[in-house]
């Protein structure tokens, strides 16, 4: 018989906190059946020491494809025998009734093309609760917004869509940052993203992401996007919104004048664009994106 779900676990170098993400699924309380599939990209294959209920299955594989998340991620779906595929990050934790949730919701509303769920931000000190906007979203709320408390630790789909007209994760997109976010606007281009806007994510922010700091990656992922969802075009504010994303990680990058560039192309298009100042402050050294980030991240938000 098929499995209910497979959740896909990508990892690198992390036993300790990957061993509690596992953990957080198997703890799950549900009729369902399913699997955790790790995916150990560039480092040894070394499946946890944990306690499996009846009807699961942990089991390790090697990244066959690109290095890197987005690889390690289409290696897990690829490997996948369940009809839905869930995503969990190595230093992420499901919380209790997250998979049922999920489950009645993909009943709820067959035509999903991906059903999500509101998260907690942890930074070790702190825990900030980040919900949705909307439980529906549409094309046009992603092109406008990433809706961040959508974590990609959050997201769940059909095998069969992944697989057929949505797509495998872009393994093309520079160090696969964005990844999640491309597959949201592609997903909301085709149908109904929902979510279950309850916190049933904890993500872990202390600093010890493998994207943290990567500025000069995070303008180049950026611009990826921007040439490849020309959507973004069609609303004035929501490219002046990646504009000045793009124009604050030049600055933090130290290409100031390339971040200067950027930042007055997004006030043109969005004069109310915040983070396109900040690039311009920091090109000039007026202020540091360590200290704009380390406020901003006390808020549970990032840049």
């Amino acid at each position: 018989m098929q499995l209910d779900v497979s959740v896909v676990l990508p990892t690198h170098n992390r036993p300790e906190l990957m061993k509690l993400g596992v953990e957080s699924v198997l703890a799950q309380k549900t009729s369902a059946t399913g699997e955790v599939v790790i995916v150990f990209d560039a480092c040894p294959i070394e499946v946890p020491d944990v306690e499996v209920p009846e009807g699961w299955t942990v089991r390790g594989i090697s990244n066959t494809r690109t290095r890197g998340l987005a690889g390690a991620r289409n290696s897990g779906i690829l490997a996948a025998e369940g009809r839905l595929v869930a995503f969990l990050d190595d230093d992420d934790e499901w919380l209790p009734g997250k998979l049922a949730a999920q489950l009645r919701r993909f009943e709820e509303k067959p035509e999903a093309i991906i059903v999500g769920t509101a998260m907690v931000v942890d930074d070790g000190t702190n825990r900030i609760v980040r919900r949705v906007p909307s439980d529906d979203l549409t094309h046009e709320d992603f092109l406008r917004n990433r809706n961040p408390g959508l974590h990609s630790s959050s997201l769940m789909f059909r095998r069969e869509v992944l697989l057929g007209e949505l797509g495998l994760i872009d393994e093309e997109l520079p160090r696969s940052y964005g990844e999640d976010y491309d597959i949201l606007l592609r997903g909301s281009s085709l149908g109904l993203v929902t979510v279950v806007n309850e916190p049933l994510v904890r993500v872990l922010w202390t600093g010890q992401s493998y994207y943290f700091g990567k500025w000069a990656a995070y303008a180049e992922a950026l611009q990826y996007l921007l040439r490849k969802h020309p959507d973004f075009a069609t609303i004035p504010a929501a490219l002046g919104r990646i504009e000045a994303q793009v124009a604050f990680s030049l600055a933090s990058a130290g290409q100031g004048k390339e971040a200067r560039s950027w930042a007055w192309r997004a006030l043109r298009h969005n004069p109310k664009q915040v983070k396109a100042a900040l690039a311009i402050a920091i090109s000039w050294k007026l202020v540091t994106p360590q200290a704009i980030t380390k406020v901003v991240q006390k808020l549970g938000r990032g840049i």
